[in-house]
């Protein structure tokens, strides 16, 4: 029975510490085990917040390649732009590591939508039977958001995301003159 012995005694443990007046932080060192889980970090909450825009900057190609009744060149180049864009997300998403038993933040407030991404780009698509138009001007307008946002963010995340960030911030202002711009 020394195994239910240890049971018992690892159970009654916290029961002592607060009859003795004591929080079981005072006995251990580190995070309080009977605080819950502690909240995410700062690089988790940016890296949602980074993976957010990358799915509205997704939405945004998606419509302009859906309402695109344009010149083939112009689509081959969005479908192009879109599959990087994709692919971005998958890089973002392999490194995003979130505790089991916690549910993911809502979007941080860095996740600012990049300029000229609109609400109703990432709204379903039962708003309208025919999306609309997304112009190549506001395409070039999301994306230089979208690098400028990565590259004010490089100094307050770990190295390997800092890195990640500033491929896809390079990446976003070479889409800008991929589009004209």
């Amino acid at each position: 029975m020394p195994g239910r012995r240890a049971l018992i005694a690892s159970a009654a443990l916290p029961l002592l510490l607060a009859v003795a007046g004591c929080r079981s932080s005072d006995a251990f060192a580190g995070p309080d085990p009977l605080a819950g889980r502690p909240p995410l970090g700062h690089d988790v909450l940016t890296l949602q917040a980074v993976i957010a825009a990358e799915k509205n900057l997704i939405t945004l190609y998606r419509t302009a390649i859906g309402a695109d009744q344009g010149a083939a060149t112009r689509l081959r180049t969005l479908k192009s732009l879109l599959n990087q864009h994709e692919q971005h997300l998958a890089q973002l998403k392999t490194m995003l590591v979130i505790p089991s038993g916690m549910s993911p933040s809502p979007a941080h407030p860095a996740a600012s939508t990049p300029a000229g991404a609109s609400a109703s780009a990432s709204g379903s698509a039962t708003a309208s039977p025919r999306p609309a138009r997304v112009s190549t001007a506001r395409l070039r307008a999301a994306e230089r958001a979208s690098a400028a946002s990565l590259v004010r963010q490089l100094g307050a995340v770990p190295p390997a995301l800092a890195q990640l960030f500033a491929s896809i911030a390079a990446s976003d202002a070479s889409h800008v003159t991929a589009l004209g711009g």
